[in-house]
């Protein structure tokens, strides 16, 4: 069994220890929530007694000093990304670290070849890589059933402004690392890598990126037009056009339906997503699995995939003139 650990308690850690709470209960014997650590003492103890979490401590340090600690969640705001999951590499844990998985590629790099050398797995937990509906919707869209996939749309926006994180240049805000990077994904799990990258946005007053407009170009002439916004509320929605027909996927940032049209707009198909506990239950399966095998990294989000797309993110801001300060 798997000691695991949360660094961090806000509203992502939540939803992260009420999956772990609800795998064991359903059955999963693999994990037991070990341990959770904040800045403050008193929120570990009250997160740790809320989601019934073995051990809470009040500083990072002190629980990646936990000899019994063998994975860690990181799941503090990506401007510190780097520092903590160089900190718990240090201290020999192996590490899920949330979305955006660094500020920019740079740091990736640096912080997976640390986990190699390590011989630690180190993986991003951007949760639709391993949900079942990613295959799902591949293989609708390469079935033959809408003909030659030739475009899609998708979109993701919130309206998120009170949050620091997305506000302060120094916390590396903006829609495109925490929104974006939807999107972003939706597009390269169906079309693959490889496009070129033509990216524009509307700054806020601080110099942040508040909605983003992102197209992506393959040289078999597919195309993807995808837009991300921090100031509004969107529909969420994928749309894969084709030759014959086209597919709708409900909400890119936590499939839905997939539902298939024909070229008179009739629908023809639909698809439910498979019954979930929370969504992220399967990104803990898949490294837990790995772990256990061996492996330094998660088939359904390689190394070379997470630097991958901090490179197109770093190109798209790089075209917006987005640049945070401490870079």
């Amino acid at each position: 069994m798997i000691h695991f650990a949360i660094l961090g308690a806000g509203s992502i850690a939540a939803t992260m220890a009420r999956t772990i709470q609800q795998m064991c209960e359903s059955g999963y014997q693999e994990v037991s929530l070990y341990a959770v650590a904040a800045r403050d003492g008193k929120r570990a103890e009250s997160f740790a007694q809320a989601y019934g979490v073995e051990k809470a401590y009040g500083s990072y340090e002190e629980m990646l000093c936990d000899d019994a600690v063998q994975l860690v969640y990181v799941a503090t705001p990506h401007s510190h990304h780097y520092e903590h999951v160089m900190m718990c590499l240090e201290h020999g844990k192996h590490v899920l670290c949330e979305k955006a998985f660094a500020v920019n590629a740079q740091q990736a790099r640096e912080m997976l070849q640390c986990a190699k050398n390590k011989g630690l797995l180190l993986t991003e937990a951007i949760w639709t890589r391993y949900q079942p509906m990613r295959e799902m919707i591949a293989q609708t869209v390469h079935s033959g059933i809408i003909g030659q996939p030739k475009m899609l749309t998708a979109n993701l926006g919130y309206e998120i402004m009170r949050k620091e994180r997305i506000v302060e240049p120094s916390l590396a805000g903006g829609a495109l690392l925490d929104v974006g990077i939807y999107p972003l994904n939706f597009a390269e799990m169906i079309f693959g890598p490889g496009a070129q990258i033509h990216a524009t946005c509307v700054k806020s007053d601080k110099g942040v990126d508040l909605n983003d407009s992102i197209t992506l170009i393959w040289e078999d002439g597919k195309m993807a037009v995808l837009n991300a916004g921090a100031n509004c509320v969107s529909d969420r929605m994928g749309v894969i056009y084709g030759s014959k027909g086209f597919v709708v996927v409900e909400n890119i940032n936590n499939p839905q339906s997939i539902s298939v049209y024909d070229s008179k707009y009739q629908l023809i198909q639909r698809q439910e997503c498979p019954k979930q506990l929370t969504g992220y239950e399967y990104e803990v399966m898949e490294t837990v699995a790995s772990i256990v095998n061996g492996q330094l990294e998660c088939p359904s989000m390689t190394h070379e995939e997470t630097i991958h797309m901090m490179e197109v993110m770093d190109e798209a801001r790089r075209q917006m003139g987005i640049r945070y300060p401490f870079e």
